[in-house]
Formats: C-alpha cells, sequence, structure tokens
C-alpha cells in the first residue's frame, strides 16, 4: 500500500493533545497522544535483519511516517526499540511474542476446536462447590490443563503483540503467514480463543484500517466527552 495514507497521521494524532475532553479518551492517561520519533530507513533495515523477516508494508509506513509507537487503539501502539543492541516491542504481554520466530506463518486455525469446547465444559464452578478451597483447588487443575492447550507459544508465532486493552486482553498484528498485516485479538485470559478483529462490515483489519479507524473515531470523540465532575 501507498504510504501517503500515512501523510499528515502524526500531526493528527499530536493536535488531539490539546483537543478538550481528549484527556478523557479511554487510553489517553497512558499514552497522552505521545508518538515516539519514526524510525529511520536504516533502523528498520536493521530491526528487519535481527528479525529476518519483512514486516507488512502498512505497519512499515508507520514505523517510518509516523513513529515507533505511541499513542494508538486501546492503550496505545507498543513500541519497537533497540536495547543493548537487540530489537523488540516493549508493553504489557509483548514476551508472549517469540521474536525468533516471526518467519514462521502464523496459524491462523489455533487450538483444536473440540478440545477447546470440551474443556470449556469441564470449568469448574464456585456455585458447585460447598467449600471455596475445593473450588480454589479444582480450578487450580483445570488451569493446569488449559493454559498448555491455549497458551502454547506455538499458536502465535509468526506474530508480535501490538497493543494492549487492559486486564491481560491483548491485540496481536501478524508478521507471517496468509495472516499478515491484520490484527488478531487474543481474550484468552477470559477463557477465550484468538480470533481476527472484524471491522463494522465483517471485515478484517489490517493494521491501517485497525490504526486509522480509531484516529478518525477519535477525532470525533473530544467536544462530546462529557466533562469531569
Amino acid at each position: 500500500m501507498n504510504d501517503s495514507i500515512w501523510a499528515g497521521v502524526r500531526q493528527r494524532v499530536q493536535s488531539l493533545a490539546a483537543a478538550p475532553g481528549s484527556d478523557r479518551i479511554f487510553g489517553a492517561v497512558g499514552h497522552k497522544f505521545f508518538l515516539e520519533d519514526p524510525l529511520t530507513p536504516a533502523e528498520l533495515a536493521d530491526l528487519e535483519a535481527q528479525m529476518g523477516v519483512s514486516l507488512p508494508e502498512e505497519y512499515r509506513g508507520f514505523l517510518l511516517h509516523v513513529g515507533a509507537g505511541g499513542a494508538g487503539p486501546a492503550h496505545g501502539v507498543y513500541p519497537a526499540r533497540l536495547i543493548q543492541g537487540r530489537w523488540r516491542w516493549e508493553g504489557d504481554g509483548a514476551e508472549l511474542a517469540d521474536l525468533s520466530r516471526l518467519a514462521e506463518p502464523f496459524p491462523r486455525e489455533g487450538a483444536d476446536p473440540e478440545s477447546v469446547q470440551a474443556l470449556l465444559s469441564e470449568r469448574p464452578e464456585e456455585e458447585d462447590f460447598e467449600e471455596i478451597e475445593d473450588f480454589d483447588d479444582a480450578i487450580e487443575a483445570w488451569d493446569e490443563r488449559w493454559e498448555p492447550l491455549m497458551f502454547s507459544s506455538d499458536r502465535t508465532v509468526g506474530a508480535t503483540v501490538i497493543s494492549t486493552l487492559g486486564c491481560a486482553a491483548r491485540e496481536w498484528l501478524i508478521i507471517s503467514g496468509p495472516e499478515r498485516g491484520r490484527i488478531w485479538s487474543d481474550n484468552r485470559a477470559d477463557d477465550e480463543d484468538l480470533e481476527p478483529l472484524l471491522d463494522g462490515n465483517g471485515a478484517p483489519m489490517t493494521f491501517a484500517r485497525w490504526y486509522l479507524t480509531w484516529l478518525e473515531e477519535t477525532e470525533r470523540q473530544p467536544a462530546s466527552v462529557p466533562a469531569a465532575d
């Protein structure tokens, strides 16, 4: 995609910091509409060489023309940073991504649906136990079966965590494979599976669509956000 889609976006985001009511928009308390400096072409080339992969075009354009991270959907876009000679993304849960496997195709089929549903049907419910200690033991035993199934690193190869909504709900940017360039939601902490993020028409959200939709909606919000008491 042509990098012209990012023309003026950095300035639009920065201008929101001074818009009335913008400080009450979800996520703004954390990112304050701050954007890190864009990467230089040399820095981007170094990042890609180190990761052994070419990043999706829309995201490459963002890094070069908008910023290495900062203000964005939910609590913002995780910044790509060079730390002691190694590139990485920084943010809550960023360590879940195996950066050594970004070139491997992301497995969009996920875990075996039948196994997932069978295990969910066996999830202990607190009201079924007379003693809270018995429930705690049962849920702990269930978690020991759930986590290896749902949180295996094999399920998120070819992807990196790009943002968080809080409470361990995260969003991933797919780097490699058929879903390349798209955003997937991760609500596994709430016993839900990874799934593609869709727009209002049911179409998969690419990185640019994800970011620009947030920007357009945020630009419409400040004047209508109720004043604080």
